[in-house]
């Protein structure tokens, strides 16, 4: 799967659920949920020591989309990847990271939110960033003013955006999609919510579709 594909296939779903799974096990049965709500793709985050386990699990189905968040290192992107992860997520810009997986052909979508990390995102060869954390910056209104003089680039807000403000992110031309906490929190998993979790995907699918 080229770089292109995997940003399609997030831009066709327009919703992008973010999880932190502690327990490895679960994985498999939150999959089933995201897929039953319509929303194949995942980003699990490398906050837990279940991460890379999670993601190989998830990415051995072959009918989920599933990359990785909160990677920070080379060395965590590289564990993402040879678990399976298709995409890269980061926090932040960071040079090493982002060449790295330039050239292991897996896409990456750092974290900006100033016009500078913008356009040395660009100089990076980047045209698909995250806006993180969207709300706390100012939200759609911060980010119409950072993207007007920008061109192309395409923006993935995460951070506070929830089922209340994602059609109003998914209205604006250079929202590529939303990262989502909501649809599927710790706790949900832990606590084996996943009908729940299904029927969250499914409102968010619903209003994406809408757009």
């Amino acid at each position: 799967m080229i770089m292109s594909d995997v940003l399609a296939i997030i831009g066709k779903f327009k919703v992008l659920p973010i999880v932190a799974i502690k327990n490895a096990i679960d994985a498999i049965s939150l999959a089933d949920a995201l897929k039953a709500g319509g929303l194949p793709l995942v980003e699990v985050t490398f906050r837990t020591a279940a991460a890379e386990d999670a993601i190989r699990a998830i990415a051995a189905r072959g009918d989920i989309l599933v990359g990785a968040g909160t990677i920070v290192t080379v060395g965590q992107a590289k564990k993402a990847i040879d678990a399976g992860a298709k995409f890269i997520v980061s926090p932040g810009l960071d040079a090493d990271v982002v060449k790295f997986c330039i050239n292991a052909g897996v896409p990456i979508t750092p974290g900006i939110c100033t016009p500078s990390e913008v356009m040395a995102a660009m100089k990076l060869g980047l045209s698909t960033l995250k806006f993180f954390p969207a709300e706390a910056y100012g939200g759609l209104k911060t980010l119409k003013a950072i993207s007007a003089p920008l061109g192309t680039v395409k923006f993935i807000p995460t951070g506070g955006v929830n089922t209340k403000n994602l059609a109003e992110y998914l209205a604006f031309p250079k929202v590529l999609a939303c990262g989502g906490t909501w649809l599927a929190t710790s706790e949900m998993i832990e606590q084996g919510r996943f009908e729940e979790i299904t029927n969250l995907c499914k409102e968010a699918a619903a209003i994406a579709a809408s757009i």
